[in-house]
Parts: structure tokens; sequence; C-alpha cells
């Protein structure tokens, strides 16, 4: 669980300030629009333990893994 910080006494709980000023903001200036878009994946918790059991007695990354496995399935499919 993680803690909570612990602040001087006479500071708000919230760091927040109530107001900011976006005037001189630009929009979009650290976006890249070339930059591909990357998907979360998210698997069910006894998939991803399974998974990542078989990842490890192969001495491969989780991620290696599932690569591998959705491409076999998908080379089997064409």
């Amino acid at each position: 669980m993680a803690r909570r910080l612990e602040l001087p006494s006479g500071e708000a709980d919230d760091p927040m300030k109530d107001e900011y000023d976006f005037s001189t903001a630009m929009r979009g200036r650290f976006s890249r629009g070339d930059a591909p878009v990357v998907p979360p994946v998210h698997l069910d918790p006894e998939v991803l333990v399974s998974l990542s059991e078989l990842a490890a007695a192969r001495g491969i990354s989780l991620n290696a893994l599932v690569n591998m496995l959705l491409k076999e399935r998908l080379k089997r499919r064409q």
C-alpha cells in the first residue's frame, strides 16, 4: 500500500493550484504525428500468470512470448 507523504503543518493536502494559466500554452507542442500508436493490451489475471510462468520457463520475456504466440496464430489463420 502506498504511503502518504507527511506535509509540514499548515500546508494543504492538495498540491494542485486553484487555477492554472494556459494562455501561452501551445497545443500539441510535444506530440509527434508520425509516432506509432501502441494500444495497451490488458490480460485477464489468470492468463497473465500462465503466460508469465511459460515465459520464465522458456527464458524469454513476457513480451517476446506473447508476440511469438500471436504471430504463430496469425500465420495459421492465413
